[in-house]
């Protein structure tokens, strides 16, 4: 086996790898106001979240596309392959992809660790940007895209993160307001009982939307990587094996559930109720599907968070946490950047090793990353047990109850 298909190998192993991260780093997008308002068991939300996860993700190529031609310059202006893509056979592309996605599992499990739900998408945007940047300058990335219209990574990248989760807010607030003024009058144990089944139903659709966004990234970077290594030729169409791959895999990670994250969005920004969970859930589906035909690789993460405080602002004396709201908007900003800073690194270091060494190198420093990342969540372990514990303060929660890990 030559060196280009063992990186290539290499390449799509840490391709699924941050599916799975994705899987559970988003799990809390669907499922975390459900779980919030005892709509659903906990146990029972992640299994229902990661087969519809699953079947979403068979079913639009759109955003899949969007990653394989939208960040990286693929082709010339005459529609010719760039010549890093046929240079040492894709090698320099592969490290590039590879490199990117270093940093994008990086910024995830770091996140997941602090409990922010931040954008697995922006870090694996970020991750792409910043190895680029570094292996071929800022003009290996498609920035705009062919100037005849708003395109590449400011128009289908950039815009919809500022835009999605202000629309989100505002779909959720409306929908907030609307759902308390025509069940004014009915009692509360009666609003809780129908509006927790709504949810099942409005948390089983944003499960689904975001199978047809989230799983598609990670086709699109291995249909990269392939295009790079000689091994496809149709930058327009998905291989049917990259899909199922990457379908299974996010469908196990959303199954593992993010807990951490769960927690912080169901019960560290908005004291939610179930007429709230309802609101918000409908509004991220409507927004996540929406920007999945149209090509958008938004941020799930963004749509979802933008919906929950949006129902905060829809109730009339909802407590809202600010500071928790701050924490996530940072977050949001520093996510391509600081992922981008990582990729970039990353690259300069293969680079240095060269060849099959550099990957091998980065490879494994990302395996022991993560394990460290894993032990450092056992001190303090947050699961089915203990998610719904009581959040106490202004900006921070207390520690859940000590669960086994």
């Amino acid at each position: 086996m030559s060196t280009e298909s063992l990186i290539l190998v290499l390449v799509v192993v840490t391709a699924l790898g941050f599916d799975f991260t994705n899987g559970f780093h988003d799990t809390a997008n669907a499922m975390a106001t459900s779980i919030a308002t005892r709509a659903l068991k906990p146990k029972v939300a992640v299994l229902l979240s990661g087969v519809l996860n699953l079947v979403g993700a068979f079913l639009s190529v759109e955003v899949a596309l969007t990653v394989t031609n939208a960040v990286i310059r693929i082709q010339n202006a005459d529609g010719t392959p760039k010549e890093y893509l046929v240079a040492d056979g894709g090698g320099a592309l592969l490290m590039i992809v590879l490199a990117g996605l270093v940093g994008a599992i990086v910024w995830n499990l770091l996140t997941w660790l602090l409990g922010l739900p931040s954008s697995s998408s922006h870090a694996l945007f970020g991750g792409l940007i910043g190895s680029a940047v570094a292996g071929l300058g800022w003009g290996g990335v498609n920035w705009v895209g062919d100037g005849q219209k708003l395109d590449g990574v400011v128009g289908k990248v950039i815009l919809p993160a500022v835009m999605s989760p202000v629309i989100a807010a505002v779909v959720a607030a409306a929908g907030t307001w609307l759902i308390y003024r025509v069940t004014a009058g009915l009692a509360h144990r009666y609003q809780e009982a129908g509006f927790r089944w709504g949810q099942i139903g409005t948390a089983s659709l944003v499960s689904l939307a975001h199978g047809t966004n989230d799983a598609q990234k990670t086709m699109g970077v291995i249909t990269l990587a392939l295009i790079a290594s000689g091994h496809w030729t149709h930058p327009g169409t998905i291989p049917f094996w990259v899909k199922a791959a990457c379908a299974f895999t996010i469908a196990a990670g959303t199954y593992l559930g993010g807990w951490r994250i769960i927690r912080t969005l169901g019960k560290g920004l908005v004291e939610i109720a179930s007429p709230q969970g309802m609101a918000a859930e409908s509004a991220s589906a409507a927004v996540i599907l929406t920007s999945s035909q149209l090509g958008f690789a938004l941020s799930t993460t963004h749509v979802a968070t933008g919906s929950v405080l949006g129902t905060g602002l829809g109730r009339p004396g909802a407590l809202v946490r600010w500071s928790v709201a701050g924490r996530m908007v940072t977050a949001w900003l520093i996510t391509i950047p600081c992922a981008g800073i990582v990729g970039a690194l990353t690259w300069a270091l293969a680079h240095a090793l060269g060849g099959l060494t550099g990957a091998a190198v980065i490879f494994l420093a990302l395996v022991a990353f993560s394990a460290v990342m894993w032990m450092r969540s056992r001190h303090r372990p947050v699961n089915h047990t203990n998610v719904n514990d009581e959040w106490t303060g202004a900006g921070t929660q207390r520690e859940p109850a000590q669960a086994a890990a």
